[in-house]
C-alpha cells in the first residue's frame, strides 16, 4: 500500500535566522501559514533536483516490502520547477487596487487634479526619491534647517536655489549660489519649469514632472 503523502509529522530543524525572517514576511504577504510555505518549498526543491517519492514495489507474496528509512527513488526526468507551477496559497491573495480610468480627450486623470485652488501638482525626482512641491517657495540647498530638500555636499550652497510658484506657473531660481544651476549645458539664473525638465546642481540631477 502506497504511503500517504499528505500525512504530516512534527519535525524540528535548524534554520538560518535571515531565512526564517524572510519566510515570515512571505507568510504575511501571501496569506499562508509557515507550515504550508516550508512544505511547498521542500516539495518544489525536490522536484527541481529530479527527485520524487516512489510507491514501494509489491513483493512476491503481494505485500509491500519495507523500504529503508529515508531512501528516495531514483531520479526521474521531471521538468525543472518554475514559478508559474507553484500552487496559490490557501488564502485568497489580495488583488491590487484598480487604476483610475483615463478621461476622453486627453484630460488629466483624477490623481492629477489641481490642488490649492487651481495649482497643478509638481513633483521633483531626486536620488531615487519623489518629492511633492506644494508650497509657494521650495528651497534646495546644503543647510538642513533652512531647506525643504537638503543636499549634504560642500559644493552646494546653503540656500542654492528655489522652486517658486508665481502667476500660475512654477519657476526654478538661483539664490546667488556659488556653482549655480545648469540646464542643457548652460548656466541659468531662472527658468519656467516644464514637463520633464532636468536641471543640475553640480553633479546632482533634479528632474521635474507634473505626472
Amino acid at each position: 500500500m502506497a504511503a500517504d503523502q499528505n500525512r504530516k509529522t512534527l519535525r524540528s530543524f535548524y534554520c538560518r535566522d535571515y531565512l526564517w525572517e524572510l519566510f515570515e514576511v512571505m507568510t504575511r504577504d501571501l496569506g499562508c501559514s509557515m507550515d504550508y510555505l516550508i512544505n511547498e518549498s521542500m516539495r518544489h526543491y525536490a522536484r527541481s533536483r529530479n527527485y520524487s517519492l516512489a510507491a514501494p514495489r509489491p513483493s512476491v507474496d503481494g505485500r509491500a516490502p519495507a523500504a529503508p528509512q529515508g531512501q528516495l527513488a531514483a531520479p526521474t526526468p521531471t521538468p525543472m520547477a518554475r514559478t508559474a507551477d507553484l500552487p496559490p496559497p490557501p488564502a485568497q491573495r489580495r488583488a491590487p487596487p484598480p487604476l483610475p480610468p483615463s478621461r476622453a480627450g486627453g484630460e488629466a486623470e483624477p490623481s492629477a487634479v489641481a490642488n490649492d485652488g487651481g495649482r497643478a501638482p509638481l513633483y521633483l525626482l531626486f536620488n531615487g526619491q519623489r518629492y511633492r512641491i506644494d508650497k509657494d517657495k521650495f528651497i534646495i540647498g546644503r543647510g538642513s534647517q533652512q531647506t525643504d530638500l537638503t543636499i549634504r555636499d560642500g559644493n552646494i550652497s546653503r540656500k542654492h536655489c528655489a522652486v517658486i510658484f508665481r502667476g500660475g506657473s512654477y519657476f526654478i531660481k538661483d539664490l546667488d549660489s556659488t556653482n549655480g544651476i545648469e540646464y542643457n549645458g548652460k548656466r541659468v539664473e531662472h527658468k519656467r519649469v516644464e514637463e520633464g525638465d532636468v536641471f543640475y546642481l553640480c553633479d546632482y540631477e533634479l528632474r521635474f514632472t507634473y505626472r
